[in-house]
């Protein structure tokens, strides 16, 4: 038996308001769908984070419903659950559960164990770091629930481990339930798989379908999971999907000529026009003569960002390098600045992400609900 582990697909989000990112967002997706389809996938499993934001364009709700239609027309089930980017602060209903209702396709967000043609499935919905002491008890649950089934055990959770990443990481390995035999992840973007002594199976990062803005630029390959449960062991291949091609270059003032030379040279044959960011190290440069000499990059790539680093910029290590993800580096800094984690635990992961999308009254939801739990413990 054969599914596909697909996550962080982030539907409908338009990275600098580029149509044409939108678009390769969709591509990515419809190729990852295709390729399910056209290797006769049993069924797939979406991790989280199906749309950027809580409320999605209507383009972005019918290219999941045409999606999940063709695997329909093909005899594929779909099971999903919801991550941060699919729920809102507001009380509202979050618009995958309309797939769940047409039968499109099966929620299994709530933690309730089922079989389904011998495979016990199990999923969750994005939890909170503050959340996460309440859910130990259903953790046991699940995990007594896969020690007394025969077959193959599948948990789906939106969360960051630790293991994989110190900073978005909510959870340890060793909280997880033990005894399933593959763990179908979403949340942290880059593409990762690790086997741990204490777990009867993999935990699996198919890592997003495209670069996202929280990601930089940078080279990455981007896919998913087509995982064979066949035998006892799950075994996952990863299947790369064709996405934009994105470069991040740094030189000095003096070479910049030579340099872009070199650029052209390397985005000269690529199908998609890449998306290009430029690091010029010096001082006393002449911003024309900068321009004048990327006119040619910035006619062949999507997107040309390019920006000027002083000795004091580069002198300062915690800016020598785009980290790997954006929101690591804001979390990094937070706590420096705040002092505690949990004060930047809360600014970053749970006050920003509304902000950054205009969700002006979800982010208020944010600071009301955070403020009845400091009057909460006060009072205690």
């Amino acid at each position: 038996m054969l599914f596909s582990h697909i996550s962080d697909t982030h539907l409908g989000l338009a990275q600098y308001g580029s149509e044409e990112r939108e678009q390769d967002i969709y591509l990515a997706f419809n190729e990852a769908i295709d390729t399910s389809i056209k290797d006769h996938v049993n069924f797939v499993i979406f991790a989280g984070d199906i749309f950027h934001v809580p409320n999605p364009s209507g383009t972005a709700i019918v290219q999941m419903a045409n999606a999940l239609k063709r695997l329909k027309q093909n005899g594929i089930d779909s099971f999903f659950i919801l991550g941060e980017h699919d729920i809102s602060r507001i009380r509202t209903t979050p618009i995958p559960y309309v797939y769940h209702n047409l039968e499109f396709s099966k929620y299994i967000g709530q933690g309730k164990p089922f079989e389904y043609k011998g495979i016990l499935l199990a999923g969750l919905d994005k939890i909170r770091k503050a959340e996460i002491p309440r859910y130990e008890e259903k953790f046991a649950e699940l995990d007594n629930a896969a020690k007394n089934f025969s077959g193959h055990k599948i948990l789906v959770l939106h969360q960051g481990i630790t293991e994989f990443n110190k900073f978005a990481g909510e959870l340890q390995s060793t909280d997880l339930p033990k005894n399933f035999s593959y763990y179908a992840m979403g949340h942290l973007h880059d593409t990762d798989i690790k086997n741990f002594n204490h777990l009867n199976g993999p935990i699996a990062y198919p890592g997003s379908i495209e670069l996202t803005t929280s990601e930089g630029i940078k080279e990455a390959k981007k896919g998913f999971f087509e995982v064979d449960i066949s035998e006892k062991e799950a075994k996952a291949n990863w299947i790369e999907l064709h996405t934009r091609p994105q470069f991040s270059f740094k030189t000095n003032y003096d070479e910049l000529g030579k340099e872009v030379s070199e650029i052209l040279e390397k985005i000269e044959l690529l199908e998609k026009k890449p998306i290009i960011e430029l690091k010029i190290q010096g001082q006393n440069v002449e911003v024309e003569q900068i321009q004048a000499q990327i006119a040619p990059i910035e006619a062949k790539s999507l997107r040309c960002f390019w920006r000027i680093r002083g000795k004091e910029e580069t002198d300062a290590s915690i800016f020598l390098e785009r980290p790997n993800a954006i929101d690591d580096e804001l979390f990094k800094l937070s706590i420096n600045a705040l002092g505690k984690e949990d004060k930047a635990e809360f600014a970053i992961r749970e006050l920003l992400p509304p902000l950054t999308t205009n969700q002006t009254k979800e982010a208020l939801q944010v600071v009301l609900e955070n403020f009845a739990k400091f009057k909460e413990k006060k009072n205690d």
